[in-house]
């Protein structure tokens, strides 16, 4: 029995591992040069850089799991480091929150009571609303929008322009006027409000290609597995004996989309059963995500490895020099849609350097700048969004990504728990 996945992002080389772990072959079709989807390498001059800065938390265990089962040694893929946010209005620290090692709930209930750029009256009203959370199982009545649920909540601005509003786009990609709260909520549950290592920042040292996807390649192949790069599949056929790709030989007997939501159209001539999937995500709109990469001079390195910003485009600074030893080079991301998108790549680049002289006077001025967009980088997180689930109305045909069903926003984690759930449906259909 083959079965043949389309797309070797994340959830596709997710799903491909998680089904030549139980003895399928597999092959992945990937119309790009290399496994990665959303989140991958790319070269800029010879040097390898990602087509956004990623990152992950403590929480991610699908993704855990998988790099562990692939080889990878998590302690040597991320510099792991207790969550700590220092957020930067211009050259001013405006907040300082730093979760302590102590068990949970006890790590975020002292690092909120010791957080600089706080009143008292503002440390009270944080931990008054994740103890209201906790009490209410995490769920709300009614999914709402996080600035209604904020502002019901009595939240200063201070809280809100500094730590609900840079969480919400770094989880959700989407502004808090729409963002879903109710997702919200599920991130902060499995991070702040579950054991402290969940609350644990991750910080790639490689490339996002490098960090799991050629490693689950890797694996995959191992077991008779095959991985076709620059395979773009135009055509797919429902046969009496299986399904037919144009990039493919013989018959496959399940059949894994694992491709962004936005290219299912062009698969939905040859394929009835996406006609519902594809309804669903008709009016959805999408959210972009720019990384702005500056090289500084050798030896150019950030206090620590990752700073936040507000009052400005970009939201977070990353020093690659720190974290992927490619010395002097910043990362600044700039989530979800706003006034940047108005700008040309040399204007943006150009603002955003300035941003980073007025938050970091201390450094030297850059002697190059790059700018990376994605347009489409993830749906727009909005509440009580209808996803579809991974399995469609034909029972061999199988959705995976990380905009279906499921608790979790479009995340790494997501687009992994989803490839695991559509090779869990496969494999109970095909059980002998």
């Amino acid at each position: 029995m083959r079965i043949a996945i389309i797309g070797a992002g994340y959830a596709g080389m997710a799903a491909a591992m998680e089904l030549a772990s139980h003895g399928r072959q597999v092959e992945v079709f990937e119309a790009g040069p290399l496994p990665g989807g959303r989140a991958r390498r790319v070269e800029i001059d010879g040097l390898a850089l990602d087509n956004g800065q990623h990152m992950a938390i403590g929480a991610y265990r699908e993704l855990l799991r998988l790099m562990a089962l692939a080889g990878v040694e998590a302690d040597a893929a991320f510099a792991r480091l207790p969550m700590e946010l220092d957020v930067y209005s211009g050259s001013q620290r405006r907040m300082r929150l730093a979760c302590p090692r102590l068990p949970a709930p006890w790590h975020t209930l002292v690092g909120l009571l010791r957080a600089e750029g706080l009143d008292a009256r503002a440390r009270w009203a944080a931990i008054r609303t994740m103890a209201m959370a906790r009490l209410q199982g995490w769920r709300l009545k009614q999914d709402q929008s996080v600035a209604s649920w904020l502002a019901a909540q009595g939240q200063p601005d201070i809280l809100v322009r500094c730590l609900w509003e840079p969480l919400t786009l770094a989880a959700l990609n989407t502004p808090i006027a729409s963002a879903s709260a109710q997702v919200l909520l599920n991130v902060l549950r499995d991070s702040l409000a579950a054991e402290r290592a969940a609350s644990d920042f991750l910080l790639p040292r490689s490339d996002l290609s490098v960090l799991f996807p050629e490693a689950a390649a890797r694996y995959v192949q191992a077991r008779g597995g095959q991985l076709h790069c620059q395979a773009l599949v135009k055509q797919v056929t429902r046969t009496d004996t299986g399904w037919q790709l144009d990039r493919g030989t013989g018959d496959y007997a399940q059949l894994i989309l694992a491709l962004p939501p936005h290219r299912l159209g062009m698969l939905a001539e040859s394929l009835p059963a996406l006609s519902q999937p594809l309804a669903m995500l008709a009016n959805w709109q999408w959210q972009p995500i720019y990384t702005v990469y500056l090289q500084y001079p050798a030896g150019t390195r950030l206090a620590k490895p990752m700073l936040g910003m507000v009052d400005s485009c970009a939201q977070w600074l990353f020093d690659r020099g720190q974290l992927c030893g490619q010395d002097g080079l910043l990362a600044a991301v700039i989530s979800a849609e706003g006034r940047h998108e108005a700008y040309t790549q040399a204007e943006l680049a150009a603002v955003v350097a300035e941003e980073v002289a007025r938050c970091q006077p201390q450094l030297p001025a850059p002697l190059w700048q790059r700018v990376i967009a994605e347009k489409r980088a993830t749906y727009a997180c909005t509440p009580d969004l209808a996803r579809p689930g991974n399995a469609t109305s034909e029972p061999s045909l199988w959705l995976a990504g990380d905009y279906t069903a499921g608790p979790y926003p479009a995340t790494l984690e997501g687009a992994v728990r989803s490839g695991v759930a559509a090779a869990q449906g496969v494999l109970a259909r095909t059980q002998p």
